[in-house]
């Protein structure tokens, strides 16, 4: 299986080269971080069978922990999971998208630390607003949002998923669910109220920039999926994208002739195609998906806020006990071992203990060096 690390290994000294001085510290980081992970540039360990008999061992190195790493994350993937289902409230949610217009995104792309966060609140803020009207709920929403920038093919295609209970909390802190079960606002109105306080707030951020004057005559595409009485799969769903990257390795079908072919499925009919693309094009694809440094891809807004946990706790006990549903039981800590007892996979008798401790291997940047051409261990 081709890996997006095997791609950056072959053909990222040239896009370095091609494109070095226009590119961001934090795409340099990515493409170091990707090529490293996982080999012994970052250090590991050594394990070996503890069976007389068996001279079996193996070395497992340390993954890089970046964010646009398809290798990394899979286990805070879970834990994210584990704690937002604790906090769910035991009513049916509303999935809300936001998207950004055709005109709005290379001036998105080339202000993505200042846009992204504007984008994500106006989207939070619209439905808040809109939330607050009796005709709707007449309360405070809650609201998870998660920052999505890619279409299936990898094009820059920025929006916004968010899940919302369907109900708020009125001004007397009472949970009211919505006036319509199967519908939470005007999605005509979401997508006014999201144009105006995105484009005030763009304009006040980048005063110098000229928006084009068409992004007023077009309506922006804001959806509201029927609620789901069970919250738990579209979490999953948002979930995918919280330690998510544009592409997964197992998407990427072979690298010939410095060619990528990858697949991707058709949100219409979800049929699974394949497309082709020269390396570069490909690699250039990837990298405007990487985030600025230290960004946060999930914000949580109104009654999901952070300064609201406590009366989000309150609300939820509240609600599970008017619906008869039983505590929760707590979980008991577990102590785990200082490393993990894996059966060998030659004796089948012995386990993989840790003999060595393998350091890092300092080096520079590979775009200042010769690239490595093979990955050992």
């Amino acid at each position: 299986m081709v890996e997006l690390a095997e791609i950056v290994r072959n053909h990222g000294a040239a896009y370095v080269a091609k494109y070095g001085n226009k590119m961001l510290p934090s795409h340099k980081r990515a493409l170091a971080a990707i090529l490293s992970c996982r080999t012994e540039e970052l250090g590991g360990h050594l394990y070996k069978c503890d069976d007389c008999d068996c001279a079996h061992h193996r070395y497992s190195y340390h993954s890089c922990k970046h964010p646009s790493c398809p290798k990394c994350h899979t286990a805070d993937t879970k834990r994210w999971l584990d704690k937002r289902r604790s906090e769910l409230l035991p009513v049916p949610y509303f999935h809300a998208t936001a998207t950004l217009p055709q005109g709005l995104r290379r001036i998105v792309r080339s202000n993505q630390r200042t846009l992204y966060p504007i984008l994500m609140r106006t989207a939070a803020e619209a439905l808040l607003t809109l939330g607050l009207d009796p005709k709707y709920v007449g309360g405070q929403l809650g609201i998870l949002s998660v920052l999505h920038t890619w279409s299936r093919i990898l094009d820059f295609h920025p929006h916004v998923h968010m899940l919302v209970p369907a109900g708020g909390v009125d001004k007397d802190g009472v949970f009211q669910p919505v006036k319509n079960r199967k519908y939470l606002v005007c999605e005509k109105a979401f997508s006014r109220i999201f144009r105006g306080k995105f484009m005030a707030a763009a304009k006040k951020a980048l005063p110098k920039e000229k928006f084009p004057e068409e992004l007023w005559k077009v309506d922006w595409v804001v959806k509201i999926k029927p609620p789901v009485r069970n919250p738990e799969k579209v979490l999953d769903y948002l979930g995918r994208y919280v330690h998510r990257i544009a592409i997964s390795n197992s998407r990427i079908i072979s690298l010939k002739d410095g060619m990528v072919t990858f697949r991707y499925q058709k949100s219409d009919t979800r049929e699974w195609k394949t497309t082709s693309m020269p390396a570069l094009e490909f690699l250039r694809k990837f990298l405007q998906h990487v985030l600025p440094d230290r960004f946060h891809k999930v914000r949580y807004f109104g009654l999901w806020s952070p300064g609201n946990k406590k009366r989000l706790r309150k609300i939820r006990q509240e609600l599970r006990e008017k619906k008869g549903i039983p505590d929760e039981p707590k979980e008991e800590a577990v102590s785990l071992p200082a490393a993990p007892d894996v059966l060998c996979p030659c004796c089948r008798k012995g386990r993989l203990v840790i003999v060595e401790t393998l350091p890092k291997k300092a080096r520079s940047p590979p775009w200042q060096g010769k690239w490595k051409t093979e990955v050992q261990g």
